[in-house]
């Protein structure tokens, strides 16, 4: 076998490899001695079959076999070699011409293939040890939860029948409509019965504002535009007049704060329902905490580790984010004008973004692989009861009582969905396993700058 490099540029790298015929003659006729116990043709014997027989009607496929058999074997052996990581499927090229293939495939000529690669680099991990990582931390004060509980009162509170006046906001009407679209009616365009507080954005834009002013009893033409991104291709964007007729106000009421209303809940008492409301903010306080670190630990590990990303993995990342956000503008019908950016300055931000992804995701496979040295008990493919917890909703909503075992067989017979299961578990363990080693201070900080995001806007809490 002749081994040739005929490319070696960056990270790419080609060669040219060559094979003896008499090499590929002699594999193909150990596995026709091998096939002769294991066929049967009629006039011959079990296992009393001629070889030169078996070359005459198996030669061209059983050498087949063998030439993809000799490049896979010869590949995995060139890439050990050399210690190549591969960062994508090698190319192979292989001689197309009929009378070439027939030659190869009757043994009268050498195997000649070419075969192109891409590598990973080598990664040089820094030093973790050196790492400072800030840990902005907030006590869940006696008024967050007190903020909190107002706020599930709010959604509970009673509602009256409204004696005298008009519906004003804040105010609940129950309505009966009728909608059309340039005087046609459309699929779902009508209602009986339903119940719309003025001002919390559950309908269309500008639907709520309308009802301010209306009596019961009383009908009256709301005009408004289903929006561009509406979830109905047909009805996204387009112009329609709801005939409405208001049968019901209700004002609202103050919900009391007591223990009978956390019953109302479920709760055995006002304490009770304290301490779940402080449950769940110091669950949700800690998850914003848990990002922040992690945000703030990957851009060191970013900082840090400075190489070439493979090319090909790159473009990749790039056309998943691209396509996403094309197809996002498409549906919204936003343009980059209305970001305030080209077309071409958003394309060199989102390469920006797929280098430092891929460069990433490498830097935490890598560190991945001494996880696995330094801890025997780290295990980089989780079971699938241990990623039970991460299944995402529209696999949720199938588990029914009885069909556990639906979810189970699901994921076991799909190994991309439960990869993209393991990825965030195994970049978890990851994060963690790093924090150990860094140095990690605690920061007492608000609940606002906690949720700030990174361009300084609030999130929700």
């Amino acid at each position: 076998m002749q081994v040739t490099e005929t490319l070696n540029e960056g990270l790419k790298h080609e060669f040219k490899i060559s094979v003896p015929a008499s090499d590929l003659d002699a594999k193909a006729g150990a596995k026709l001695v091998d096939l002769k116990d294991k066929v049967r043709l009629n006039g011959f014997r079990p296992g009393k079959v001629p070889v030169a027989h078996l070359k005459k009607i198996y030669g061209r496929s059983v050498m087949a076999e063998t030439i993809d058999q000799t490049i896979s074997d010869t590949n995995r052996q060139l890439f050990e070699d050399r210690g190549f990581r591969l960062a994508g499927e090698p190319k192979i090229t292989m001689p197309t011409e009929k009378d070439q293939v027939d030659e190869l495939l009757s043994g009268k000529t050498d195997l000649t293939y070419t075969v192109a690669i891409e590598v990973v680099p080598p990664i040089q991990l820094a030093d973790f040890k050196s790492f400072s990582v800030e840990k902005p931390v907030v006590d869940v004060s006696d008024a967050d939860v007190d903020d909190a509980i107002k706020r599930i009162a709010e959604g509970s509170r009673p509602y009256s029948a409204k004696t005298e006046g008009a519906a004003e906001k804040d105010d609940r009407v129950t309505i009966s409509f009728k909608g059309t679209i340039n005087g046609e009616a459309f699929e779902g365009g009508t209602g009986e019965g339903i119940q719309v507080v003025i001002g919390a954005g559950q309908f269309i834009p500008g639907f709520e504002e309308q009802l301010i002013g209306i009596g019961t009893g009383e009908t009256r033409t709301l005009k408004v535009s289903f929006p561009k991104n509406y979830l109905n291709d047909k009805l996204a964007g387009q112009p329609a007049e709801f005939e409405t007729t208001a049968t019901l106000i209700e004002v609202p009421g103050e919900a009391t704060i007591d223990d009978e209303f956390a019953k109302t809940l479920g709760l055995e008492s006002l304490d009770k329902l304290k301490e779940a409301a402080r449950e769940r903010l110091t669950a949700e306080f800690a998850g914003a905490t848990r990002q922040k670190v992690k945000r703030a630990l990957l851009d060191r590990l970013d900082e840090s580790h400075k190489f070439e990303a493979p090319p090909s993995l790159v473009a990749e990342e790039f056309n998943l984010m691209w396509n996403s956000i094309k197809a996002e503008m498409d549906s919204t019908g936003k343009t980059f004008a209305d970001e305030n950016t080209t077309e071409d300055a958003a394309k060199e931000e989102y390469q920006k973004i797929a280098d430092r992804r891929v460069r990433l995701g490498l830097v935490l496979s890598e560190i991945g692989e001494k996880m696995m040295v330094t801890r025997s008990s780290f295990s980089a493919a989780p079971s699938v009861l241990a990623l039970y917890g991460r299944l995402p909703s529209a696999i949720r909503a199938r588990q029914m009582p009885g069909r556990e075992k639906e979810v189970w067989d699901y994921y076991r017979s799909n190994a991309q969905a439960l990869a993209q299961l393991r990825a965030p578990i195994y970049e978890d363990k990851v994060v963690d396993f790093v924090l150990e080693l860094a140095n990690v201070t605690e920061k007492k900080v608000t609940k606002d700058e906690l949720f700030k995001d990174e361009d300084g806007e609030k999130t929700a809490a």
